[in-house]
């Protein structure tokens, strides 16, 4: 027991050490674009990874903004439960995330599918759809990345082949991405203002960091 728990961390900061600093980059810079141009960003995944999908909604549509930062319209396709079976139990489980996709998708968003093998056939199915309906993709994964790798734009893998790691990077992903948007959010905000979609910088009257 005592050796799991002291090699468990380690293992952590060489995923961490590992992770490709210039995609964590080119991933905040997309989502700040897309944000700035008002585009939804959608996100989902399997078991622990549909849990992060939800963290990452949530941050994004309500944490960011309390942190001083703009209005973001994210949503995680896991979090209506009676439609997901009701997809499932009429279609089959691989169609949970392609059909209501398809209810919220418009040219310009960004979809971002969270799947620690990158091979979740529904996954793969509603990053397929988003590259032809004119989306930008991101695939979060680990376990050497799998056919998601390969079919998301830009993919950020883990370098671990243990699910417990790479559901944990992908979490502090998440959470990096989260304060990084936070830090920018003048910028975005400067930026709507002069494109005349939202309001002058700071008028929700919240407190910045």
């Amino acid at each position: 027991m005592s050796d799991v728990l002291r090699e468990y961390p380690l293992h952590i900061k060489e995923c961490l050490d590992a992770l490709p600093s210039d995609r964590l980059e080119e991933l905040i810079d997309l989502l700040r674009r897309k944000i700035t141009d008002k585009k939804k960003i959608i996100v989902f995944g399997n078991g622990g990874s549909a849990s992060t999908a939800s963290h990452f909604a949530c941050d994004m549509a309500k944490g960011v903004f309390t942190g001083g930062g703009p209005r973001i319209k994210a949503l995680s396709l896991n979090d209506c439960i009676p439609l997901m079976t009701a997809w499932a139990n009429d279609e089959g489980y691989d169609r949970v995330f392609v059909e209501p996709l398809a209810n919220y998708l418009e040219e310009g968003d960004l979809v971002i599918g969270i799947s620690a093998s990158g091979n979740s056939p529904n996954v793969l199915r509603a990053i397929e759809y988003a590259n032809s309906h004119g989306a930008a993709t991101v695939g979060l994964v680990g376990k050497g990345g799998g056919r998601l790798a390969e079919l998301a734009q830009l993919s950020i893998v883990v370098k671990s082949d243990s699910y417990e790691e790479v559901e944990d990077i992908h979490m502090i992903i998440a959470h990096m991405v989260k304060v990084a948007l936070i830090s920018l959010s003048e910028d975005i905000q400067v930026q709507r203002f002069r494109d005349g979609v939202a309001d002058a910088p700071g008028l929700h009257g919240l407190p910045r960091r």
